[in-house]
């Protein structure tokens, strides 16, 4: 019977044979590479002229152009036949100055300026359209007054009772103004009267022709100490 042995088994048989000969390939290798001497290469300098080149300049000429000539505009120029005279000027100036002496004792005089004239307005007594206060007349006013007055201390201490008389002016705007005492029988009263006054508020003033008008009032207010 005939045995056959297979390629692989081939191989495996051969291994140690190319082993052995990829070892001895190697180590001769190595060997060479010890062997070899490096070669120093001489490196001639040469040195290089360079020889000049020569080139012919070509001039380049344009041809000449006719040059345009400015144009000169004429200006007429109008010429001032007058001319000016130098005239010998033969008045002399006087530049000497005159101080008036000046007396100390001198006395000098101003004059008052002048005070603007002021135009009051007329006040009425009776105008068209009598003023009136809070609807009423002169009558409301002096209730009005009456109930707000607070008796002096003094003058209830001393037993001061009395009527005083205030005069006042109704403005054009309804303001009281020009208050006046006419009669007072203690300062006291007159001064508590006065302040009362003016705590007004405002009245409708009076008119004449239609027109607001400054109306005068009197009006007489009681201190009485109550019993």
């Amino acid at each position: 019977m005939e045995i056959k042995k297979s390629r692989k088994a081939d191989l495996e048989n051969r291994r140690g044979i190319f082993l052995e000969i990829g070892l001895v390939i190697a180590l001769a290798i190595v060997i060479g590479a010890f062997g070899c001497k490096s070669k120093e290469r001489n490196v001639e300098k040469v040195d290089m002229v360079l020889a000049p080149i020569e080139t012919d300049l070509v001039e380049i000429t344009r041809p000449d152009q006719p040059q345009e000539q400015p144009q000169v505009k004429k200006v007429e120029m109008n010429v001032i036949s007058d001319v000016f005279q130098l005239v010998d000027n033969s008045t002399k100036t006087n530049t000497e100055l005159n101080f008036i002496e000046f007396d100390a004792d001198m006395s000098i005089s101003v004059a008052p300026p002048k005070e603007e004239e002021i135009v009051e307005e007329p006040i009425f007594v009776v105008a068209e359209k009598m003023p009136s206060f809070m609807g009423g007349d002169l009558t409301t006013f002096r209730t009005w007054v009456q109930q707000r007055l607070k008796y002096p201390a003094i003058a209830q201490e001393y037993g001061i009772s009395g009527q005083v008389i205030l005069e006042f002016v109704v403005e054009k705007d309804g303001t009281l103004s020009n208050i006046v005492v006419l009669r007072t029988p203690d300062n006291s009263l007159s001064e508590e009267a006065i302040r009362v006054l003016k705590t007004s508020p405002k009245w409708e003033p009076g008119l004449q022709r239609n027109k607001p008008v400054r109306v005068k009032y009197t009006l007489p207010v009681i201190f009485r100490i109550a019993e």
